[in-house]
């Protein structure tokens, strides 16, 4: 019989081979308790069923505005275009205002859209549940938009375009 110890990953081999998983990148947005925006970049999304209309994302328990999104009632998935790649770098990092010199748009349920994107989806703050290191996100899908523009997609740990 096989000891448990056998399945033992080592995190950056894990992550390496996670990363032969080619995805969209994402900016989640939602807005304080004091109204403010916030917003976070992220690869974890996906949809889950159509109906209803849910889809998934994930946050890291570390993450700063982890309370933001707990709490929140709605929150929007920002799918970003290939020509936002600056958008997706201002938002994984932790200093500054990466909302600063960009003119949102408001969604329906209040909640901020970064423009140029090439689809955005506004969910109510559905169901979350424990995933190890990180708070899996369910949320309902209110409203959506696309646009024809190709997506910014992330593979091998760098920013990849369609041909």
């Amino acid at each position: 019989m096989n000891q448990p110890d056998q399945y033992l990953v080592e995190r950056r081999t894990l992550r390496h081979a996670l990363g032969e998983f080619a995805t969209g990148v994402t900016i989640v947005t939602a807005r304080r308790a004091d109204g403010t925006p916030t917003g976070v970049t992220i690869n974890s999304f996906a949809s889950v069923s159509l109906e209803p209309p849910l889809v998934l994302w994930s946050l890291g328990l570390s993450a700063s505005a982890l309370a933001t999104f707990e709490s929140c009632r709605h929150y929007a998935i920002n799918v970003l275009a290939a020509d936002q790649e600056e958008f997706s770098q201002r938002f994984s990092q932790a200093q500054g205002d990466p909302f600063a010199g960009i003119e949102l748009e408001v969604g329906a349920s209040g909640t901020p859209m970064l423009p140029g994107c090439c689809a955005w989806f506004e969910c109510r703050n559905e169901m979350r549940y424990a995933g190890g290191d990180h708070l899996i996100f369910v949320g309902h899908v209110e409203n959506f938009h696309r646009q024809d523009k190709p997506p910014l997609i992330f593979h091998r740990g760098r920013y990849r375009r369609l041909p």
